[in-house]
């Protein structure tokens, strides 16, 4: 994998635990994550459960600091039950997009201007 200009400590934390946990593998097993491992993160920490026949996408963890930033919590919600639709249509095309589990990951690019309620 080719070296990342990675310059938030917290993201370079974040990478450095992920490649910890690949012990040569292309991605880390599920039994390598422990949650208490993740304080640091989890008041940001999302993770969206793939669900197949149809194909939908529903949050098990919506971090409380996403949670107030979007002012509603997606826990246990499907994407396609956000409010904003304009929101709701761009996680769901993110979702499509992204679930192929190698690549999980999306950080906005500096300089991104959208909407600071909608961190995606």
């Amino acid at each position: 994998m080719a070296d990342l200009a990675i310059v938030s400590p917290t993201l370079q934390r974040i990478h450095q635990d992920w490649q910890n946990r690949r012990n040569g593998r292309t991605l880390p097993s599920r039994a390598s994550f422990d949650i208490v491992d993740f304080k640091y993160i989890l008041g940001n920490l999302n993770l969206v459960e793939v669900l197949r026949d149809p194909l939908r996408f529903r949050y098990r963890v919506h971090g409380t600091n996403c949670a107030s930033l979007l002012g509603y919590d997606m826990t246990w919600k499907f994407v396609d039950d956000y409010p904003d639709p304009v929101y709701r249509a761009r996680a769901a095309e993110l979702c499509r997009r992204r679930r192929k589990p190698a690549a999980a990951l999306r950080s906005r690019k500096a300089g991104d201007r959208r909407s600071p309620n909608h961190p995606l």
